[in-house]
């Protein structure tokens, strides 16, 4: 069964150094050091007591200048044909990102963060507390990714999921 359509709305945005699309850090990890800011809107503010206790944040974005999507495509780490919900590749049906940012300090609606890997006025939907206790998970097994995820530091996207 098909359920209704689903309409999110922005609560903010992620203003980054990252004007273009080539170029940008695939991962956070490969962010390393990179500043942004993220101006919540007004209305929100409310929402950022106590935040200021955490480290870590996960923002859920919406991947605004990637159109359309293909289920099967190449990812940045690889040069074979993959599946998307085994990539984080932008190209999605439904075009939602995220990311696990450090929290250096938070004035008014405006959190200044850092790792970024999102381009400049990325839409923000939401953004929850990051804790390893509940967020991190020892993994298993990763796939396609065992064989190239030393990679993850050095490359950067290109324009093929634009």
């Amino acid at each position: 069964m098909r359920h209704k359509k689903i309409i999110y709305q922005p609560i903010g945005i992620i203003y980054s150094p990252h004007k273009e699309v080539k170029g940008v850090p695939i991962q956070p990890s490969s962010a390393k050091g990179i500043q942004g800011e993220i101006e919540l809107f007004e209305e929100y503010q409310d929402g950022l007591k106590d935040l200021d206790g955490f480290s870590h944040i996960i923002i859920l974005y919406d991947f605004h200048k990637s159109k359309g999507y293909s289920l099967q495509l190449t990812p940045f780490l690889d040069e074979k044909l993959r599946g998307v919900f085994a990539t984080g590749a932008p190209k999605r049906p439904n075009q939602i990102g995220l990311s696990v940012l450090k929290l250096n300090r938070i004035k008014g609606n405006k959190l200044y963060v850092e790792n970024v890997d999102m381009l400049d006025e990325t839409p923000v939907l939401d953004i929850k507390p990051y804790a390893s206790q509940f967020d991190a998970v020892e993994e298993e097994k990763i796939g396609w990714l065992s064989k190239n995820i030393k990679e993850s530091d050095v490359k950067k996207s290109d324009e093929r999921f634009k």
